[in-house]
């Protein structure tokens, strides 16, 4: 096949380079402060790991929570759909990309045409017939000013910018997937606390209404053992409540129906997490964050796009040009060396008057930089605020844990104390009574407090950036 025409096009379109207008992107500095508002407790040797090299498995170290974060990861719908959005956008890029290079077809035809003989040219009726066949490019256009280039480095910050949010997607899947967890352990542990005390006071209560039955009691120490067993009872059917509404979380988090075995409770002291986090770095690790490289990526894309909008300004070139044979005999067709054809059809347009809308379409997309600026700036600071937040909670958690055990020890030894004073004639029934009522609540504190304490580590671990590995 006769390629002279193709060859210099195939070379026209692979040798001309196109010029950048995209704006020189410069990373904006980060809103927030170099150092944590709150002193780190932890130990500074060398150079510290960073949170986001810290896996989910390492920081997870109880078996069931493990196997439950696995499950979640395969089946979890939102994860799901935000790893169906990278396909999405992956495809958007390569069909973007594509228009960097020309569009190569082939084509083929035949047609057959009578014509009368009085519009032959020999006076005799004629049929003709033609056949012919190529190949080429329809309407590619030169990037000589970068806008196509500039649209698929949009496209591909776009990819980027969607595959840090699955990461984003799988941090937070995890954390409240741990979280869960969690909850659902202290809900068992408040229900079994709270039916271990609804069936002390029922025995407390039975002693003292058969005492009542005999003359020993008054009817306002049957009244106020009433009391306590019937708070026990209302929280038990709280508590009832809790336990199946946090495992209907936790099954919604992992997507599937949970193996039972999973679902045997551990006492909360039995889950192992990582509390040695190396939190005593800059807060340059924000960097790290998946959301916050989403938010640098989205904001890449949209300073591209300024790109493509100020090369709309120039001449737009596009060609159009094909090489082939034809031949009024299909045996013919690629045999005659007269049967070669081929058309070149380079246009040029240059915008000239378009009420605005170049500058109108260069403006918005200044702004969405702009925009994205704000967006990126933002995430930075809430990222800052989270682990600000994290680590004032951190140490004040410890304390309050450690405060709130001393208080259950002290409970339960005045609840000793106050019983063997009742029994002895020395103090009343109420004194007892509100013994017995504030080492409940203790304890309930107890368990509220350790929980709270456990997740505060996921939320610092989520905060520095790790659980997407």
């Amino acid at each position: 096949m006769n390629t002279k025409l193709l060859l210099p096009l195939c070379l026209a379109a692979t040798t001309l380079t196109a010029c950048s207008l995209v704006p020189t992107y410069v990373r904006p500095t980060a809103p927030v402060t170099t150092e944590w508002p709150v002193a780190s407790t932890a130990q500074e040797s060398g150079e510290q790991p960073r949170t986001s090299n810290i896996g989910w498995r390492s920081m997870f170290r109880s078996p069931k929570l493990q196997s439950l974060i696995e499950a979640s990861l395969a089946n979890n719908r939102d994860l799901r759909i935000a790893t169906l959005n990278i396909e999405v956008a992956r495809n958007t890029w390569r069909i973007q990309r594509s228009d960097l290079l020309p569009s190569m077809s082939a084509s083929g035809s035949f047609a057959r045409q009578e014509l009368p003989k009085n519009m032959s040219g020999t006076g005799n009726r004629e049929i003709t017939s033609t056949y012919s066949a190529g190949i080429g490019t329809t309407a590619y256009e030169l990037d000589l000013f970068g806008r196509v280039r500039s649209l698929t480095h949009r496209a591909i910050n776009q990819y980027l910018a969607t595959e840090e949010g699955r990461k984003a997607a799988q941090t937070s899947l995890v954390a409240a997937v741990a979280n869960a967890y969690l909850t659902w352990l202290a809900d068992v542990e408040l229900l079994r606390l709270t039916e271990s005390t609804l069936t002390t006071r029922q025995e407390a209560y039975d002693l003292i209404k058969r005492s009542f039955d005999l003359g020993a009691k008054s009817r306002l120490d049957v009244a106020q053992s009433a009391m306590l067993v019937e708070s026990a009872r209302a929280n038990r059917a709280h508590y009832q409540r809790q336990v199946e509404q946090s495992k209907n979380a936790l099954t919604l988090l992992v997507g599937k129906e949970i193996d039972p075995m999973l679902l045997e409770p551990q006492p909360l002291a039995d889950v192992e997490v990582l509390d040695t986090l190396p939190v005593g770095i800059p807060s340059v690790v924000l960097l790290d964050r998946p959301d916050i490289r989403q938010a640098e990526y989205a904001l890449k894309a949209e300073n591209a796009n300024i790109g493509a909008a100020r090369a709309s300004f120039f001449p737009s070139i596009s060609l159009t040009g094909s090489a082939g044979f034809a031949s009024p005999s299909l045996s013919d067709l690629f045999v005659s060396g007269s049967s070669g054809v081929w058309s070149f059809a380079p246009q040029v347009t240059l915008p000239i008057f378009q009420g605005g809308r170049l500058r109108s379409n260069l403006k918005l997309a200044e702004t969405n930089r702009d925009i994205a600026v704000a967006r990126y700036e933002k995430a930075i600071q809430t990222a800052f605020r989270e682990v600000a937040d994290a680590l004032v909670a951190r140490v004040t958690y410890t304390e309050q844990w450690q405060a709130q055990r001393a208080l259950v020890k002290e409970s339960e030894q005045a609840r000793s104390i106050t019983k063997a004073r009742y029994d002895h004639g020395i103090d009343n029934h109420f004194a007892l009574l509100d013994a017995q009522r504030s080492l409940f609540e203790a304890q309930q504190n107890e368990i509220l407090i350790h929980q709270q304490t456990l997740a505060n580590l996921i939320d610092l671990y989520k905060a520095l950036g790790g659980g997407w590995q």
